[in-house]
């Protein structure tokens, strides 16, 4: 990682522990007003946290049998539901974790990327990184549930009109969740100017909804009082307890807010919240303890019972609409973070399609699509209903919760420079409450929890396995190498031929290999030879003017270091197509791209496990190419080959 870029993220965090606010994206595009930040806000970010209503409450009752008739489990659950939303959403989220942003960028792969140790590490830094990974692999975990459940949740909605589509329920799921994944090529931009308006028609009528019931029984409103949640633990402590399992589906999109603080930046995510997203929630969750209050047998399906009969069908395509929704923000998100790991190294080349020229996080993975698909698919079909899902649901987002918050804490002292007491004060509360709905969710492991673990312990060691095997590559590759002045000297009487040739090499200083061959075997030097490397910044973007830094080697050939942030595509012809440099002039229509190309071998050269080394070169072997990842034009590529025992 370079040192400017550390610099200049080390100032920016300063300026952000003192309160200083980024606003939308940072400058990042065209300016665009408030009010349309907001609205964006509402359809994005709030999606997931806004469906929650379809299924938190009732799983709060049915999950450890709840006397429906007693109104202390009513009033503690909807007092703790309230306390929550305050303390996890707007304390945390919205005042602490979005102040820990990586130019802008949100997300526990960015606050982990903020922590990465410079040069050598400590190895409770290192740690800390190997946990924001397992966090991150957490989130493609909660990727794959939150579309299942969402979407299942909403269309058994249509049982309250009639039980002949009993049997369809689970098709329709289904045909859903493919024609969603099956658009997903076509970008969001298109589906993105339609999702503010309506996620404002579904909070308006969670509040509406929720509004009519608590008009009919205020006293349902006392329940603000902590003490209610007291007592319903008092009550029965243990099975207080492990209804915080359930309770905490009501927060379960703080995560995504924090992800996609860089798509709106701070305060457009903290207007709609609390202008419009939070009093809706709190109508919609006191207005289901309202109705249980006075009808306990509506709690096998609070949400749907508080509309009116003749609502239920438009109900339930208008909560499919805002399920569908807040499924493409989790699949956008998934995307993104791929992205992201992949050019901070954690994961293989995959093949990745910008799907918008205006603004480029918005981006396509196929790779990743398909397998969110069979996954979510999958899931609806062992599951087979949104109540069992929800065993599987929460125990991912709450690990990734409490590691955000240690991560915090460690961004805190470590680079913010705040005394130790100072960071506890803040953190220790939050992370209490972070491990009593983790400790919760534990006992869902048996039942569904297993999964998004299973998923994320997976995805953990093939990044690990892949960072690791990176490296030793990289190591054995070094052993050979020379300076670039040295053989140059020894090459000095070579003949130039016409020309350019692009050596891509990310270690400036020493000869690339391709380039030590084409001087051995052709002994031939193109009149302009360029040796560049692209190395992937700590910030999200890079700013045009400090892309390239171009060093002249000796006549006709110069090193250039290109400069891309995390989330950035890295084109190199069009980052060559913009240098200005004195004594630079080259044509890249006459340009040859140089690519080296390890095949990998699993040897006992000590290093690596020797299953990690299989599980390496397998990974390797299905890597995106280089030429594609780089952008570089087909036709003017040039591999040469070489074998690496690791």
């Amino acid at each position: 990682m370079s040192t400017d870029s550390e610099s200049s993220q080390q100032v920016d965090s300063e300026h952000l522990a003192d309160g200083t606010d980024h606003d939308h994206a940072s400058g990042h595009g065209p300016k665009v007003g408030m009010g349309a930040l907001a609205l964006g806000a509402l359809g994005i970010v709030y999606g997931d946290i806004g469906t929650s209503p379809l299924y938190a409450f009732r799983e709060a009752f049915e999950h450890q049998h709840l006397d429906a008739a007693d109104p202390v489990n009513a009033l503690g659950v909807v007092s703790i539901a309230f306390w929550a939303l305050i303390i996890i959403i707007s304390i945390k989220y919205l005042t602490f974790m979005m102040r820990a942003d990586n130019h802008g960028e949100g997300g526990i792969l960015a606050l982990t990327a903020m922590i990465m140790p410079k040069g050598v590490g400590s190895r409770k830094i290192s740690f800390a990184v190997a946990l924001g990974i397992f966090g991150t692999a957490l989130l493609y975990g909660d990727g794959l549930i939150t579309p299942a459940i969402s979407v299942l949740s909403a269309v058994e909605g249509v049982k309250e009109t009639t039980t002949a589509l009993d049997s369809m329920i689970i098709p329709i799921a289904v045909a859903i969740l493919a024609v969603l994944f099956l658009v997903q090529k076509r970008g969001t931009g298109g589906i993105g100017r339609v999702f503010g308006p309506i996620m404002v028609l579904w909070f308006g009528t969670l509040a509406a909804l929720g509004l009519n019931q608590v008009i009919q029984r205020p006293s349902v409103l006392k329940a603000v009082n902590p003490v209610y949640g007291y007592d319903f633990f008092a009550a029965s402590p243990m099975t207080a307890f492990l209804t915080l399992g359930s309770i905490f589906l009501v927060v379960t999109g703080g995560e995504a807010l924090y992800a996609d603080m860089g798509h709106f930046g701070r305060r457009p995510i903290q207007i709609s919240w609390y202008c419009f997203v939070l009093p809706a929630l709190l109508l919609n969750y006191f207005g289901q303890a309202a109705l249980i209050l006075g009808n306990p047998e509506a709690v096998e399906r609070p949400f749907f019972k508080l509309a009116p009969e003749w609502a239920i069908v438009p109900l339930v395509v208008l909560a499919t609409m805002a399920t569908v929704i807040a499924s493409q923000a989790l699949i956008s998100g998934a995307f993104s973070l791929t992205v992201q790991a992949v050019q901070l190294d954690y994961l293989p080349r995959v093949k990745i399609r910008h799907t918008s020229s205006a603004h480029r996080g918005q981006v396509y993975v196929p790779l990743v699509n398909w397998m969110l698909m069979i996954g979510c698919i999958g899931l609806v079909l062992t599951f087979q209903s949104s109540k069992n899902l929800a065993a599987a649901y929460g125990i991912a987002v709450t690990s990734t919760m409490a590691i955000t918050t240690m991560l915090f804490y460690i961004l805190a002292v470590n680079r913010w420079n705040w005394s130790k007491g100072k960071a506890l004060a803040v953190t220790v509360p939050l992370l209490a409450i972070d491990l009593a709905f983790l400790g919760a969710n534990i006992p869902k492991i048996p039942k569904g929890g297993w999964f998004p673990l299973v998923i994320a312990v997976a995805l953990l060691v093939q990044m690990m396995t892949w960072r690791k095997g990176r490296q030793l590559v990289a190591a054995r590759i070094h052993r050979g190498e020379r300076p670039i002045g040295e053989v140059l000297d020894e090459n000095a009487k070579v003949a130039r031929v016409p020309g350019t040739a692009v050596f891509m090499f990310k270690d400036l200083g020493k000869a690339p290999p391709a380039l030590v061959n084409n001087l051995k075997h052709n002994k031939v030097l193109h009149k302009c030879t360029l040796i560049v490397a692209v190395e992937t910044a700590e910030v999200p973007r890079v700013d045009a003017s400090e892309r390239a830094v171009v060093t002249k080697v000796e006549p006709g050939v110069f090193q250039i270091l290109l400069k891309f942030g995390f989330t950035e595509e890295p084109n190199v012809v069009e980052a060559l197509s913009m240098i200005n440099e004195r004594g630079l002039e080259f044509d890249l229509e006459d340009s040859t791209f140089f690519l080296g190309h390890e095949s990998i071998i699993a040897g006992k050269v000590p290093g690596m496990n020797p299953l990690l080394e299989h599980l390496f070169v397998l990974l390797n072997r299905g890597a995106d190419s280089a030429g594609r990842f780089f952008n570089l034009p087909n036709d003017k590529i040039f591999e040469v080959g070489s074998h690496v025992e690791i």
